[in-house]
């Protein structure tokens, strides 16, 4: 099995380290759930939809209208984890899953909540900014809200298809389809699906695009804007795992001091399918880019032969 192919087969499940795509999923899923459960209540009660959307849905989406924002600034945060319809729901996790997936194994765990935050802020603050200072969408503000996971989803597709372009995916088919072909069809079924009514939804779909992209130029020269929310991140969710050490920790101690016993390195005519493994679960804890030239290099020659 080659290189790319281990990479590919890398799984993620529940509890795992790189668990980061599953609960980002699940807390679209409950929330929006929530969501469809009390519209549920409010029409099995007899009352009006519009009602349920100015006592319930309006204080977890974004609204275009500032003066409205101000009284719930929160939203900025909630909107992104926040579905309108069911479709837009299940549309939405299955493309974060895809790019989500991507990302996670090229980047390590720790790249996908940042983008997906940044993305979604991205979104917010151009949409909100075109909303109120474009003359032809303000006449409308005070009616446009803007919901879902569009625009980090749309970051993230952006950050996987900069960093590996050339990704293939469905190998089976005529030796798989690239990476940006899909990113493609995935920007044009999303444009097509926002609605002429609430044009500034484009702007903050394509702010979302551009915050991906600059996401992977300043991690290629070794900034990782989102290290700090990764920080804040992990403390979160080891506040309800008290025995689990830091997970930074760990990782730094396995990869430079802890050497468990192995002898150091050294280059060998034949490559070590234990050296390349250890080389893959540093990939999927730090990152490609983290990746000396020489794993880079016992990467390259491994993925030509069949290990």
């Amino acid at each position: 099995m080659s290189v790319l192919e281990q990479v590919k087969n890398r799984k993620v499940f529940f509890g795992a380290d790189n668990d980061i795509l599953i609960r980002i999923v699940i807390i679209n899923v409950l929330i929006t759930t929530v969501l469809f459960f009390i519209r549920s209540v409010y029409q099995v009660s007899g009352l009006e939809t519009a009602l349920y959307k100015t006592q319930v849905a309006d204080w977890f989406i974004l609204p275009a209208d500032t003066a409205r924002f101000v009284t719930r600034p929160w939203t900025i945060i909630s909107f992104m984890f926040s579905h309108a319809d069911i479709w837009g729901l299940v549309a939405n996790m299955l493309w974060l899953w895809g790019f989500g997936f991507i990302v996670q194994s090229l980047l390590g765990d720790n790249k996908l909540v940042p983008l997906y935050i940044y993305g979604g802020l991205a979104g917010a603050i151009v949409y909100l900014l075109s909303s109120n200072l474009v003359s032809a969408f303000a006449a409308t503000a005070t009616t446009m809200t803007l919901s879902g996971a569009n625009c980090s989803v749309m970051a993230i597709a952006i950050a996987a298809t900069t960093v590996a372009p050339r990704y293939r995916i469905f190998p089976m088919l005529n030796g798989g389809i690239p990476l940006w072909v899909l990113t493609v069809v995935y920007a044009v079924i999303n444009f097509a699906g926002t609605s002429f009514a609430n044009p500034a939804a484009y702007g903050a779909e394509l702010a979302a695009g551009g915050t991906g992209f600059l996401f992977i130029k300043l991690l290629n020269r070794g900034y990782h804007p989102g290290g700090w929310m990764t920080r804040l991140y992990d403390w979160f969710f080891n506040l309800f795992n008290p025995d689990k050490t830091s997970k930074l920790n760990i990782e730094k101690a396995k990869i430079f001091y802890d050497p468990h016993g192995i002898e150091p390195y050294s280059k060998l005519p034949n490559l070590s399918q234990q050296r390349i493994d250890e080389i893959l679960d540093k990939i999927n804890q730090k990152g490609f880019h983290n990746l000396t030239s020489e794993e880079k290099e016992i990467l390259r020659r491994a993925s030509e032969e069949d290990l």
